[in-house]
C-alpha cells in the first residue's frame, strides 16, 4: 500500500490496482485513513494564479522496460501479445488525467522517444499536441539526440500567471550526460534579472549538487557535469527570482536542498513509462508554489506499472523505492525568495 499523493486538499493511496482518493480536505490538517496517518500540505497564502503540469521520460517507441544494454538480466518487461505498446498505454492515461484536471499548460522535459525516429516523434505529437493545443511546451532529452538530431532543441522563456518557466536544453548530442553552457548561463542570468515573477528552471538532466562525503567530484556524472552544474548553481544562488530547478532523466522522485544552490531545490520527477508512472503538478500561488506528484491511475496503466516495480532487481537495484522516493520527495511547498 503506497501513500502516493498528498496535497493541501487531496490524499491518494494506491493498494495494488485499487485507488483510494480523498478530496476536498482541509490544508495543514492531520487525517487517518485506515492504518495510514497523514497531514495535508499547508496552502500558500494568496490567490491561486495557475496550475502547470510536467512529464518526462515518456519514451514512445520503447519495447523493453528494464533492459540494460545487451544484458539478459532484468527482469525485463514487455507488452503482452495483443496489448497496446506500454508507452502508449501510460502516456494516453497521463494525458487524459492532466486534461481532466484542467491544467493550464503541460511542459515535457525530454526523452519523448526511445531513439529519436520520426515515427516515435509523430506518436508523441499525436498523443500530446492534439490534447493540449497552444498549451504544450517541449524540450529534448538524450534519447532524442543519440544520432545527433536537433529537433526540440534550444532554450525557451515561457510566461504564465505568477511564474516564468525557463526551459533549458541540457542535451549533449550522441551522449547520455548533460551540459549547461556559458551562453545558457548568461541567458538565464539575464532572464532572472529582468523577471517580474518567480522563475522555475526546467530541463531534462538533473544537476550535480556537490561532492559526496569523501569529496568525490563525480566527473563522469550521469546528469549535468560538475563544472556546468556549478555554473547553473551560480546563477541560481545569485538570482533570487529563481525558486527551483526541476528535471527528469533519472526515472526517480527526489528533491535535494543543497548549499551549492543557496537552498534552491533541485527536483527530479519520475518517468511516465513504468513504475510508478507519474506526472507532476505545480500549483502557483501569490506566495509560493506547491509540487504535487500524481500516480497515473487508469486501470490499464496501473496494471502495467505494477509489473515494473522490480525492474533491475538482477542488478541489485531496489527500483521500487528508488523510483517512488519518499512522500517528501514528491509533494512539498516551494518558498519564494
Amino acid at each position: 500500500m503506497d501513500l502516493t499523493t498528498v496535497a493541501d486538499d487531496l490524499v491518494v493511496i494506491h493498494d495494488g490496482p485499487h485507488v483510494h482518493r480523498y478530496e476536498d480536505l482541509t490544508p495543514g490538517t492531520n487525517y487517518r485513513f485506515g492504518a495510514i496517518e497523514v497531514r495535508t500540505l499547508e496552502r500558500p497564502a494568496g490567490e491561486l494564479l495557475c496550475r502547470l503540469a510536467t512529464v518526462n521520460d515518456v519514451h514512445f517507441g520503447e519495447v523493453e522496460a528494464g533492459r540494460v544494454a545487451d544484458h539478459r538480466e532484468g527482469p525485463i518487461q514487455t507488452s503482452a501479445p495483443g496489448e497496446a505498446p506500454y508507452p502508449e498505454i501510460m502516456n494516453r492515461a497521463a494525458v487524459a488525467e492532466m486534461a481532466a484536471a484542467g491544467i493550464d499548460a503541460v511542459i515535457v522535459k525530454g526523452d519523448l522517444s526511445a531513439d529519436g525516429t520520426p515515427e516515435q516523434w509523430a506518436a508523441f505529437e499525436a498523443c500530446y499536441r492534439h490534447a493540449f493545443p497552444g498549451r504544450l511546451w517541449v524540450v529534448r532529452g538524450n534519447h532524442d539526440a543519440y544520432q545527433g538530431q536537433d529537433r526540440y532543441a534550444g532554450d525557451q522563456r515561457i510566461e504564465f500567471p505568477g511564474v516564468v518557466v525557463a526551459l533549458v536544453d541540457t542535451v549533449v548530442p550522441t551522449a547520455s550526460g548533460g551540459r549547461f553552457r556559458t551562453e545558457q548561463a548568461d541567458w538565464l542570468d539575464d532572464l532572472a534579472h529582468h523577471a517580474d515573477a518567480p522563475v522555475m528552471v526546467m530541463g531534462h538532466h538533473q544537476n550535480w549538487t556537490g561532492p559526496d562525503a569523501s569529496g568525490h567530484r563525480s566527473e563522469g556524472y550521469f546528469g549535468i557535469n560538475p563544472d556546468d552544474s556549478e555554473r547553473l548553481a551560480g546563477v541560481m544562488a545569485r538570482r533570487r527570482r529563481i525558486v527551483a530547478y526541476t528535471a527528469g532523466h533519472t526515472h526517480r522522485h527526489r528533491v535535494r536542498w543543497s548549499p551549492m544552490t543557496a537552498g534552491v531545490p533541485s527536483i527530479e520527477v519520475g518517468c511516465v513509462k513504468d513504475f510508478p508512472g507519474t506526472w507532476a503538478e505545480y500549483r502557483v500561488y501569490e506566495t509560493g508554489i506547491t509540487q504535487v506528484v500524481h500516480r497515473i491511475s487508469d486501470a490499464a496503466a496501473l496494471a502495467w506499472s505494477e509489473r515494473c516495480r522490480h525492474l533491475y532487481a538482477d542488478f541489485g537495484v531496489d527500483y521500487e523505492h528508488y523510483a517512488l522516493g519518499s512522500l517528501d520527495d514528491r509533494c512539498f511547498n516551494i518558498a519564494l525568495r
